[in-house]
Order: C-alpha cells, then structure tokens, then sequence
C-alpha cells in the first residue's frame, strides 16, 4: 500500500523504520514543526523527520493539520492508509476521510485502558503488571475507534517509562505494520472498545511531577519512575530544585519523618508518608550534573536531618 506515516519523537522512529523496511511504499511523513531545544533554543529537526530526510521522504510539516495547504497535498498523494504514532497533533475529519483504509494509530496501552497523551507514564504510576500496545482505526473521539491488534508487555519492578516505551516501540512497530499487512490483505477487520475499563492518560505536568514526601513510598517509587525521563521528578531543598532519580523502597517501619534525609553506609535514605524510606540513586541539583545521591550530600556538606520541601 501507499501509505503516509504521521509521528514526531523517538519513540515513532521505530515504526517509521519498519515500514522503510517494509513491502508499503512510504510517500511522505507528516511531522510536527522544527521546534527549540537545549539552552541556546536552536530550531531542531523531529527525530522522525531525520529519518525520513535520510531516506530521501518528502516530509510536511503543517503548523495543524487542518491546514489547506496540508489538506491539499495530502489529496494529492492519495494514500491507502496513513499509519500514526505519537505525531501530537488532532488529526481533523477532512484528513481523516482522504485514505481509504483510513489512519491507523499505534497506541501504548491496552485500549480501552489509558486513553491519553501519556498511557505509559499513567501504567506504571498506577501501579499496573501488565500493559502492552494497540492498533486502531483513527476517528473524532479520543482514542475510541476500533481495534486491529494488540501485543502485550509485562511491567518490571524498576522499569521507568523510559524503559517500558523503549520496549513497546519495536514491539508495536511490528504489530503495526502485520496490522498493515493484514488491512491490505483483507484479512483483518477492527472490533469495536469495550465500553468496560475505560481510563484516561492526560500528559505529566511538572506540578504532577513534585514529590510529596507525605505519600506513601510506594506511590513515590511509582511517581519517580512513571516521571523518568519526562517531565523528571523533582523536590526542593533549602528552596533549589533538586531532580530525582529511580528511587527504591526501603522495607520496615522506621521513625523518619516525610522528607527527612538520612545517611547509611549505602547511601541517603528519605522518609514518606508510608513510614518506610526510599533510597535515593541519582540526583541532579539545579545547573549540575546529574551524580550519585551520596556525592551530592558530601559536595553540599548535608547532614543528618536535613529535609525535602
């Protein structure tokens, strides 16, 4: 098939690959604008926008893709289908009609289950074992059509989102171009979302991101790792941002108070809402270098009772 493959971070890079590698013939990427990065806020290239300028791909870059110049190439092209995975923006029904097969989007998460800009990140701060990766057939609601196909993938005791994307992106490339394969062949028809286990997943926010030391040390294992990479957990201390890192909990009760920081001959131990502490692995102070918990505390002269905000 013809097809027109819509993603923008790295986590689509994958599935653009696959289908390069694949019997469908990419015509073009459509992908969000060049936007700033780093400090010095220098316009960057999409990672999927790199790929497919290596490739030699004729790339669209529409402000909102219900721009008529957008619109209007895309007629032209004509695809049978246009494939999408994370590109960030509302596709509008007059795109959604120009295909045939309609676009197909690759999901990370068990539709009907953590519909949403950030079904990973909502997986494992839930505390969920099990999620995995969906294809289904775009339409107005918010990740609410039919379902092709699905892959499963175990959630592990330290994955962070990082880790677990990385996973069901190869994993769900796979799945989205066999669903492809399936479409073109005629072979496979979409079934409708269960109406039962519906969840949202709307994306992180920093403020969503600010441990509270009151809650419990699960919940803030489960926030640190749901949170690495992006938006990054984040305390304060004595006012100044302090990035966290995977932390683990410490079991058995003791008497540290939420927030109170205390050294062991492993390293720095916190208190939580929990009465259990976690302890801390990396940490990256405001305008430093990420470092190990320990070298942090010698560096800054920490003592013993020293307390996150």
């Amino acid at each position: 098939m013809r097809v027109l493959f819509a993603g923008t971070p790295e986590p689509a890079v994958p599935s653009l690959k696959a289908l390069l590698d694949s019997r469908h013939e990419v015509v073009a990427v459509l992908t969000r604008p060049d936007a700033p990065t780093g400090r010095g806020r220098r316009l960057e290239p999409s990672p999927v926008r790199r790929v497919a300028d290596e490739a030699g791909i004729e790339v669209l870059t529409p402000p909102r893709p219900r721009d008529p110049a957008f619109l209007a190439r895309l007629a032209e092209l004509a695809p049978d289908a246009c494939p999408v995975v994370a590109y960030g923006g509302l596709i509008p029904p007059a795109a959604l009609e120009v295909p045939r097969h309609g676009w197909i989007n690759l999901h990370f998460s068990l539709l009907p289950a953590w519909r949403g800009a950030a079904p990973v990140q909502h997986a494992i701060l839930a505390g969920d074992e099990v999620t995995g990766a969906c294809t289904f057939r775009l339409e107005e609601g918010l990740d609410t059509g039919p379902i092709f196909g699905t892959v499963t993938e175990e959630i592990g005791r330290t994955d962070t989102s990082g880790d677990l994307l990385e996973r069901l992106a190869v994993d769900g490339a796979r799945l989205l171009v066999a669903t492809l394969d399936g479409i073109e062949e005629g072979r496979l028809n979409a079934v409708p979302q269960p109406a039962e286990g519906v969840s949202h997943a709307p994306k992180l926010t920093t403020d969503d991101a600010r441990i509270d030391w009151k809650t419990p040390a699960l919940h803030i294992d489960r926030q640190v790792r749901a949170c690495t990479p992006a938006p990054g957990a984040w305390t304060t201390l004595g006012g100044e941002r302090v990035k966290i890192f995977p932390v683990t909990p410490i079991p058995g009760i003791t008497d540290v108070e939420p927030g109170t920081i205390v050294s062991d001959k492993r390293g720095l131990q916190v208190g939580t809402g929990s009465g259990h502490t976690v302890r801390l692995g990396d940490v990256q102070a405001q305008g430093k270098r990420r470092m190990a918990a320990a070298d942090w505390a010698r560096g800054l002269r920490l003592h013993d009772g020293a307390r996150f905000e």
